[in-house]
């Protein structure tokens, strides 16, 4: 089985809307309340229809709201707690999101029916305030710095999206929402809440503690990794909670620096999960979609597939040394969940290293969570890196290496040396976020920054280990004489990370710093430089590299994987291949939309592995590619240039052609069962083989017998395929094949006793006529028809190499702007505009080529003499010769859409100046690049090894303990080495406001509203 996917290429780079989408973590617009954009492929039973109906109607409401940001100082409404920071406040129906100027700041996103009210402040003249009360007590002020007329439009705009808010009823499931949240808890049970929140706030507050239910993961019932002193849980849980009273939390989080710089120290166990939903996104998934996990694990129960297959197989080695799962109930958590993502994205389904996520962020959190986490993690946060091809991973691999070539030349060229692979210990890094590498507890809190400040920690990081292993190990790092050797030194450096980074200084605070934290601190102090825009110009840079890569391994392994080559030779079967995938790209096959699981499978019986299918479309293209009589060629020279306008023949032979190689009766064809046996049966034909395979393809019914209608349908497929050639030689061929079909088969006709023997007997058209042997002895009676069927039909078949368009690149700017301007509609409008010209001028020439082209000249080759003897010829019946009369009467060099005739004399054709597709054919196809690209790419080696390398070594320091032996009295003794651990990530935050501008923002906090 195989599966051929053209996306790769056809990637694109996100719009600006998308970037703003990806930014700030909202989900997608599509959403996944539709059956159909869920992946599942079936409705939606026990009350789905209300979900149905509720996501219709949040389509159509977004649609008619519009989209608009605003330049916006942000301040928050308590004085003196924070600064005011100017950037761009987005109006993102349903959600109003904030970004500080320097994009790292300050910043949140918040669902629109978390808003109580929105007050406009009476101010000074000229200044546009509005206060806004969220769900959770805060007020926070946003002074809209813009034009008047811009302000007053968005104004209107939130007001019309918090207007449908309020009508869909999403406001009401705030309260129900917020009780699954420990944060809720959490600030409830530590303190009071501020008297400016409201006595109405306090009790709800109070009612949501008492009858909270919040979600948490394994680590509830198993105990969470670590060492609860030494992790100093107690003092970050309550520099959390006086965070979390005063900037929101949940769904309200307003992010300013000391969110982020809290992070970078570490989430509290109890509160990780949490944080880990809100900073990646998925907890605006779960609550836009409530009840769709369980929805969906209900009705894919007992479904069998490869997914489920491969997921078993990993279940008892996910981080085996974590108690919960050595119980059924963390191996059953494990499996729901993976399966679920599987059975939601088909596509994609399940990859290695995915097992290890879903074990890590099942510690913290629920199932329903962690669904929507993996989904957030594998989608957008590192997309491509667990799919089929794995083409994320490979890609951000290369990125990785050209990082360290420029940032640590000593170690790239060591490594270039000795040829070790850099992505043999890197690639499980990046696959299971350093899960899989070091102790949980520290690879927890790699995690805790990968979603708060995106993928480029992974390179921070990653580049900050070999930095830190050249600085203690140096010399070992560089007698390193293979890939062996080297993850051997990975595995010693990770296992030391809790120890003290400088073990040998005077000063207790300096031992106190482990080697974690120090890598941490040069990773985002040092490596700062390594931010967004960096990954994403490395990425641009490389994605042609690799998918160029991967294509070629893909097409050798569904080269390899074939069952037999028939007769091809290994060389051939990848030339079949490269005819399929152009035309894959040129005509992708449509989405098969499977039917309910429980149609598809029982518990006992596995679903079919998925393979590629295409559909008629797709195959009139494949067929144009290999075949000469499938496509129409023209030799288009005008004065200023030469061309071929190659286009795709229509005709009923192409259909039939399509169904008759359909075996399975898919309406569809695969590669291995369908194309390679079909081309098999038609390519290596001799004389004989090759008559008998064109009586089967018109035998519709398969009696072995023409009628009379498939006898004047084959004429026509013959016609077609002589259409464009010189002469009049195969037209007489056909004209005398239907004369003799039908002199011939009228004369072996059946007669009554006592019939005239002159008069042939009635046959209905729809009545068997001829049998194979008759249909034979025809064809052997023109000398042309006989050349065609023993050498010529089968050569019309010709495995070429095909042109592939090359992957634009945005390297240079004159190569960008050559990509925009030479689309295939500008190609199009300077073809039609020189030809306008070579019209005028008297040069414009065109030139069919024929599919066969062996007779060049007008002299017609003499037939040879009727098989039928003296006494065996009859006269021919009228509706012979009526049919006759109507084959006939069309020429073949008049076929539709040809504007001009073919050229008289083919040898004097002028010779095709290939261009564009074509150039790239011959140099695709040269054995230099076949050879070259023969050998795995190193990438796809280290990937290859990738399931020995994910096997983890336990570690010491992530022995659970319990969480009672830290007391208080320790707890308030402690919180001075957190804070001074939160000094050492300060950095320097620009508010982008001037002295005067900051006073009138924290005056805005006093101002009453507008009456």
């Amino acid at each position: 089985m195989s599966t051929i996917s053209p996306h790769l290429r056809n990637f694109k780079e996100p719009t600006k809307d998308q970037l703003t989408q990806l930014f700030f973590a909202l989900p997608s617009s599509s959403g996944v309340d539709n059956p159909n954009a869920s992946g599942s492929g079936m409705p939606y039973a026990n009350g789905s229809g209300a979900s149905e109906k509720q996501s219709a109607e949040k389509g159509t409401g977004e649609e008619e709201l519009e989209k608009m940001e605003i330049n916006a100082v942000l301040s928050l409404g308590v004085q003196g707690e924070e600064d005011s920071y100017a950037g761009k406040l987005h109006l993102l129906p349903p959600y109003l999101a904030f970004v500080s100027l320097d994009r790292k700041s300050v910043r949140f996103t918040i669902p629109l029916c978390t808003i109580r009210r929105v007050e406009r402040l009476n101010a000074r003249a000229g200044i546009y305030a509005l206060s806004l009360a969220l769900w959770h007590g805060m007020k926070i002020v946003v002074q809209l710095t813009s034009l008047r007329p811009t302000a007053d439009l968005f104004c209107s705009l939130l007001r019309d999206a918090l207007k449908v808010e309020l009508q869909k009823g999403n406001m009401k499931s705030v309260k129900g929402f917020v009780r699954t949240c420990y944060s809720e808890m959490l600030v409830s049970n530590t303190s009071d809440m501020d008297e400016k929140a409201g006595e109405a706030a306090k009790a709800e507050e109070g009612s949501a503690s008492n009858e909270s239910m919040y979600l948490g993961g394994l680590g509830l019932k198993f105990r969470f990794p670590g060492d609860p002193k030494k992790l100093r849980e107690a003092s970050k849980t309550k520099l959390w909670t006086n965070y979390l009273r005063t900037h929101g939390r949940n769904l309200t989080l307003l992010r300013y620096p000391q969110c982020t710089r809290l992070i970078q120290v570490g989430l509290p166990n109890r509160l990780r999960g949490e944080m880990w939903e809100t900073l990646s996104g998925s907890l605006y998934l779960r609550f836009e979609n409530p009840g769709y996990y369980d929805r969906l694990t209900a009705e894919n129960q007992g479904r069998i597939n490869t997914s489920t297959e491969e997921i078993e197989k990993d279940l008892h080695r996910s981080l085996p040394e974590y108690s919960a799962y050595q119980s059924e109930e963390g191996i059953s958590a494990l499996r729901r969940v993976l399966q679920a993502y599987s059975f939601k994205n088909p596509e994609t389904g399940y990859c290695q290293a995915m097992n290890i996520l879903a074990a890590a962020i099942l510690i913290y959190m629920s199932e329903e969570q962690a669904f929507w986490v993996l989904e957030v993690i594998c989608d957008r946060l590192l997309p491509g890196y667990y799919s089929p091809s794995m083409h994320g991973t490979l890609l951000d691999q290369r990125v990785f290496e050209s990082l360290v070539h420029r940032c640590l030349p000593v170690i790239h060229d060591h490594f270039t040396e000795v040829d070790v692979q850099l992505s043999v210990a890197s690639l499980p890094w990046f696959l299971s976020l350093f899960i899989n590498s070091m102790p949980m507890v520290f690879a927890f809190r790699i995690m805790d920054c990968f979603f708060c400040m995106g993928p480029k920690v992974l390179f921070q990081v990653g580049l900050t280990t070999l930095t830190a292993i050249l600085k203690i190990n140096g010399e070992k790092l560089l007698k390193i004489q293979d890939d062996g050797q080297f993850i051997h030194l990975m595995r010693e450096y990770f296992s030391s990370l809790g120890d003290s980074a400088h073990p040998q200084s005077s000063d207790p605070r300096a031992r106190a710093i482990t080697r974690f934290q120090e890598l941490l601190l040069v990773s985002f102090r040092e490596f700062s430089v390594i931010s967004d825009e960096t990954i994403h110009s490395e990425r641009r840079k490389y994605r042609s590299e690799i998918v160029h890569s991967i294509e070629s391994f893909s097409k050798r392994s569904a080269v390899r994987n074939l069952r037999t080559f028939e007769r091809f030779s290994k060389d051939q079967a990848g030339l079949i291949y490269d005819a399929l995938f152009k035309a894959i790209c040129i005509e992708p096959p449509p989405a098969v939309s499977l039917p309910p699981p429980s149609l598809l499978t029982t518990k006992d019986q596995a679903e079919e592995r998925p393979e590629t299918r295409i559909t008629l479309k797709t195959f009139k293209v494949f067929l144009a590619e290999i075949c000469t009589w499938a496509r129409t060629e023209k030799i288009v020279s005008n004065g200023f240039q030469q061309r071929i306008d190659r286009s795709i023949a229509e005709h009923e032979l192409i259909d039939r052609l399509f169904f008759f190689w359909d075996i399975g009766y898919r309406g569809a064809l695969s590669f291995q069962q369908d194309i390679v046996c079909g081309l098999d049966g038609v390519m290596f034909n001799d004389l004989m083989e090759n008559i008998e395979w064109f009586f089967n393809l018109h035998d519709k019914n398969k009696d072995g017998y023409l009628t009379k209608d498939e006898v004047l349908t084959l004429s026509e497929s013959l016609l077609f395929i002589f259409r464009h050639e010189i002469g009049d030689a195969y037209l007489g061929a056909v004209s005398r094949f239907m004369s003799n079909a039908f002199e011939y088969g009228d004369a072996l006709l059946p007669r009554p006793e006592g019939a005239d023997e002159s008069e042939s007997p009635h046959v209905e058209s729809n009545q068997p006529y001829m049998n194979l042997a008759t249909f034979r002895m025809v064809v052997l009676a023109d000398e042309i028809l006989e050349s065609f069927f023993e050498t010529d039909f089968s050569s019309t078949f010709r495995l070429e190499p095909v042109p592939l368009e090359d992957i634009p690149t945005h390297s240079t700017l004159l190569g960008g702007l050559w990509q925009n301007i030479a689309t295939d509609d500008n190609r199009k409008i300077f073809h039609k505009f020189t030809d306008e010209i070579g019209r005028a001028v008297g040069k414009h020439q065109v030139f069919t080529r024929p599919a066969i082209g062996k007779y060049t000249t007008l002299e017609e080759p003499k037939a040879r003499e009727s098989l039928l003897t003296p006494t065996m010829r009859h006269s021919a019946s009228k509706g012979s010769l009526a049919s006759l009369a109507e084959v006939e009467a069309p020429a073949p060099n008049s076929s539709p859409g040809d504007p001009a005739p073919a050229a008289a004399d083919g040898e004097k054709q002028p010779a095709p100046i290939s261009t564009g597709a074509a150039t790239l054919a011959a140099g695709a196809a040269s054995p230099e690049m076949a050879s070259a690209l023969g050998g795995m790419p190193d990438m796809f080696t280290a990937a290859a090894t990738a399931a020995a390398l994910m096997e983890r070594t336990p570690f010491a320091i992530d022995d659970a303990k319990d969480e009672e032996s830290e007391t208080d009295d320790e707890t308030d003794e402690g919180d001075d080495d957190v804070l001074d651990e939160v000094d050492a990530f300060l950095e320097a935050h620009d508010s982008g406001l001037t002295e005067a501008e900051r006073e009138l923002a924290q005056d805005l906090i006093h101002a009453e509203p507008v009456k």
